[in-house]
């Protein structure tokens, strides 16, 4: 079997899979309903199992940040000899974003706590969309000159060999236009620490001071990534309900996984040492979802000595939002899917991973299966337990004597329903602490409306999780593959990430 054939085959596991399972839960239920209810019961204890211990991580990870926020890092920083000669090269790529969310994203770096002279900027544009981003450009260099050590202007050439129009394809080329730079003024890569900010994310004021200090005491600072929690509070007074709920819960379940670094990846906006971005060549400019990859390719490039630590102050960034609710779920819908698209990785770990002998065997294998069961879990779950986890009790229920065991199903299901009614009104409580101050052109019952959206969450779960995740990997299966779409931005008001 050639290589081609071979690594078609890696990217069909994941399709296959997720339709296997709803065609097996079908058949089975057709013919062996009692089988299936067993299957389903199974299935469903697993769940309410998994459901409990996302809970507890969430509310660790919440506490964690709660705790971090309140730290005066710059203070701790100053305490370190070197800091001092530390540079942050910040990229921001940008395709189509309105001026004013460029503007909101360079306001939020100016007001860190960090010394700006130590910034070096990267806005980086793209040739498709150049007439745009000249004037842009202009117009923000004009009103930032002279506040930061650099403000660097890239331009990502169309129709480049081997490359896909996308964030990581712009990144890749700015990142190597601002390695020129580096080393023109003589700066060593270990005193610069990258950070890839997506068009939308304003950091926390205390963002910088903290990666300063993390960096400088971690045992292998150039060997690491750095991956904050998103919020996404950019424009959550203005957005629909059920984007919202979508876009907290992405925020707790990555507040889950930062105390499970086995199963923690870089994700959207993240930071690392420059020596390890130039070791690992920059972000993959030929795939999709290049900042999930990124962690992965420091992993393969170092032998497993590589690892990926999270960081407990947040990054604000903006929930979709369109002109009309059917723009919002077109976009919501793609973006969940994009996301869902991280998928990719799964080939590419098993091609690469499995020739690499040096890195542990135990290490390889949790990143492989959390990749895949991950995405795996985001498109089966929520319609095996809420649309076809019903079919065999229908089934057997057609004349046929039901066992005891079968028979507790429905209780079983009402567990799982009490136990995800528990976690909607925890998602709810922890999500109005983490709001920004409401705007004066918000009335006071909006608060209420905040609590009350997680109503959505299983509808949420189903038509932004199983579906777009259902679609993704079935591209990958089908060799329909993924370009890059950015997903649109629009507010009217802002606000910086507070401490919740």
């Amino acid at each position: 079997m050639s290589d081609y054939r071979k690594y078609r085959f890696l990217e069909m596991i994941p399709g296959i899979s997720v339709w296997g399972t709803f065609v097996f839960i079908i058949i089975l239920s057709i013919f062996q309903p009692i089988w299936a209810i067993y299957f389903i019961i199974v299935f469903d204890l697993y769940w309410l199992v998994r459901i409990s211990y996302l809970l507890s991580f969430t509310f660790m990870g919440y506490l964690r940040f709660k705790k971090d926020v309140r730290v005066d890092w710059l203070t701790r920083c100053k305490s370190l000899i070197i800091w001092e000669e530390m540079y942050h090269l910040i990229f921001i790529p940008t395709f189509q974003e309105p001026l004013e969310v460029l503007h909101e994203v360079l306001e939020g770096i100016c007001k860190s706590n960090y010394p700006l002279k130590k910034f070096i900027v990267v806005l980086g544009g793209e040739e498709a969309d150049k007439g745009n981003f000249s004037s842009y450009a202009r117009s923000l260099v004009g009103e930032y000159h002279g506040k930061f050590s650099e403000m660097l202007v890239t331009v990502h050439p169309a129709h480049l060999v081997g490359e896909i129009p996308g964030k990581g394809s712009n990144l890749a080329w700015a990142g190597r236009q601002a390695q020129n730079f580096i080393d023109s003024k003589n700066i060593p890569y270990e005193h610069v620490i990258v950070t890839s900010l997506d068009a939308d994310t304003v950091v926390h004021p205390q963002y910088f001071s903290y990666l300063t200090y993390r960096y400088l005491t971690h045992p292998a600072p150039t060997r690491t990534s750095f991956q904050p929690i998103p919020l996404f509070n950019n424009n959550v007074w203005e957005t629909h309900a059920f984007s919202r709920v979508i876009s907290y819960s992405t925020t707790f379940w990555l507040m889950a996984e930062q105390l499970r670094p086995e199963r923690l990846s870089t994700f959207s906006s993240h930071s690392m040492s420059f020596t390890a971005l130039v070791d690992v060549g920059f972000w993959q400019s030929d795939i999709v979802t290049e900042d999930s990859r990124i962690g992965l390719q420091g992993i393969m490039h170092y032998d497993g000595e590589y690892q990926i630590e999270p960081m407990y102050i947040p990054l604000s960034m903006d929930i979709v939002s369109g002109k009309t609710i059917w723009q919002t779920i077109k976009s919501q819908y793609k973006q969940q899917r994009r996301w869902a698209y991280g998928i990719e990785n799964f080939p590419w770990m098993v091609w690469n991973f499995g020739s690499n002998k040096q890195i542990p065997f135990m290490k390889k294998f949790r990143y492989i299966f959390n990749q895949l069961e991950g995405v795996y879990s985001w498109a089966t779950a929520p319609i095996v337990i809420f649309i076809v986890g019903r079919l065999p009790l229908w089934m057997a229920n057609r004349g046929i004597d039901l066992p005891a065991v079968t028979q507790n199903v429905p209780l079983i299901l009402k567990w799982l329903m009490t136990a995800s009614t528990i976690g909607i009104l925890l998602s709810a409580i922890l999500g109005a602490t983490l709001l920004p101050p409401r705007p004066r052109n918000a009335t006071k019952w909006k608060y209420l409306m905040m609590v009350l959206q997680w109503a959505f969450l299983p509808f949420t779960l189903i038509l932004f999780g199983s579906v777009p995740a259902t679609d993704a990997v079935t591209r990958l299966m089908l060799g329909k593959y993924l370009g890059f779409e950015v997903t649109k931005k629009m507010r009217k008001n802002s606000a910086v990430p507070g401490e919740g």
